[in-house]
């Protein structure tokens, strides 16, 4: 950063690491044992719970799309893809739709992407409703339903609203034929249009073999207190300052550009990754969304989370204890953000960096190529399968219809 620490502020902070250091031996601790449903749930297998169906789609609602642009593998929406992959060779997948719990349709509405890597929000909802009326009039269990018993990947900033901007995502709205539907989306904000009842939320896809590739000796001092690195103003998109992050990121720079405890800056340095394993609290702000990769990323690199984004919903809650291994600080108090954080006895974050070690916590949060016991693939299944079974009431009579395919915006009704 090129700022000199004042003395008393580095005693401060390698005060703590030694401490830490000398109370967590490294590789002799586990994970402490999980509480209460979310044991269960992280020793879950979901095989043999359900049976998912995947429709075989035309090219171009998947394949074509990621030819044309290979990039859509390596942002934070790629779940959507390693879902598709995944699924095609899981043992819970079933080439006889009539026997089904659930039907997965494979479109990638993340793969149109703008020159700088960004989503068309214009396009995507346009791709998914052709692909809805692609399954609805080739095969007849949409129909039956009206999409009651599928469920689709929505992995943009705001889920099925399709638009990185919150207030464009909420004019919008979920896009109404997925009104029905399950959604497995990154976005989670309660209380909020574009979260929809019985979603399940998921991490942004984080490389895990990107990360392996860049893991430093586990007794490395954490000698950073705080770390960030990232945009705190979007003059782009945002030229007054004040919309993007609802103003929590500005109030960061403003409050702590200077202070010798906070490790923040635009720069994303080729050392990003190690330096996220030498910091104590990792700082997880909204941006355009409430959530980002960095929180996947802090968890996998023992850098205790400082949730800063009002009312999120985190990923799979009910199989990670977030309350025991974050710090959760409100938008309105990030100014108190240093306060805060040197006032967190030293016991409750030996305690979260022990709980942060777990490999069960970091697997979770994981979509892993091969998948692997337990991790995000399996946590999606679980939240499937406790949705099961259907209730009868999810299945209307002959001829029965709920949905309106002609409700929505108008410029999303137009042909894909």
């Amino acid at each position: 950063m090129g700022r000199e620490r004042r003395p008393w502020a580095a005693a401060a902070v390698l005060l703590v690491v030694s401490c830490v250091a000398a109370a967590a031996p490294p590789q002799q601790h586990k994970h402490a044992r999980i509480s209460g449903d979310a044991a269960g749930v992280l020793d879950d297998n979901p095989v043999g719970k359900l049976k998912v169906f995947v429709y075989e789609m035309p090219r171009k609602y998947n394949q074509m799309l990621l030819a044309k642009d290979s990039r859509c593998l390596h942002h934070m929406f790629a779940a959507e893809i390693f879902m598709h992959q995944f699924l095609l060779a899981s043992a819970v997948r079933t080439l006889d739709p009539e026997e089904a719990d659930w039907f997965y349709t494979p479109v990638y509405t993340t793969c149109d992407l703008t020159p700088q890597g960004f989503p068309l929000p214009f396009r995507a909802p346009r791709i998914m409703r052709s692909a809805i009326k692609y399954v609805a009039t080739t095969w007849p269990y949409w129909n039956r339903t009206e999409g009651a018993n599928h469920f689709f990947l929505t992995p943009h900033d705001f889920g099925a609203c399709f638009h990185y901007q919150e207030e464009r995502a909420m004019e919008r709205g979920i896009l109404p034929l997925l009104r029905r539907a399950t959604l497995v989306q990154t976005f989670g904000q309660r209380n909020h249009v574009c979260l929809q009842d019985g979603s399940i939320t998921i991490p942004p896809y984080a490389n895990p073999h990107k990360m392996q590739a860049h893991l430093i000796n586990p007794g490395t001092p954490r000698s950073i207190f705080v770390y960030f690195r990232g945009l705190f103003y979007d003059m782009g998109n945002d030229p007054e300052g004040g919309y993007y992050a609802r103003g929590a990121r500005a109030s960061v720079w403003e409050n702590f550009k200077d202070n010798p405890l906070f490790d923040i800056s635009t720069e994303h340095p080729s050392t990003y990754y190690e330096d996220m394993q030498r910091a104590i609290f990792c700082l997880c702000p909204l941006g355009w969304a409430p959530w980002s990769p960095r929180l996947v990323e802090a968890v996998v690199f023992g850098c205790i989370p400082v949730i800063i984004a009002d009312d999120i919903v985190l990923p799979f809650a009910d199989a990670i204890p977030w309350e025991e291994i974050s710090v959760f600080v409100a938008e309105r108090d990030v100014p108190r953000l240093d306060s805060i954080l040197t006032s967190i006895p030293l016991e409750d974050i030996l305690r979260k960096q022990r709980l942060l070690a777990g490999a069960s916590v970091k697997q979770a949060l994981l979509f892993h190529q091969p998948a692997r016991p337990g991790d995000a693939f399996d946590q999606v299944l679980n939240g499937l399968a406790r949705k099961l079974p259907h209730g009868k009431g999810v299945f209307l009579k002959p001829g029965e219809k709920v949905l309106d395919w002609d409700a929505g915006l108008e410029s999303d009704l137009k042909p894909w």
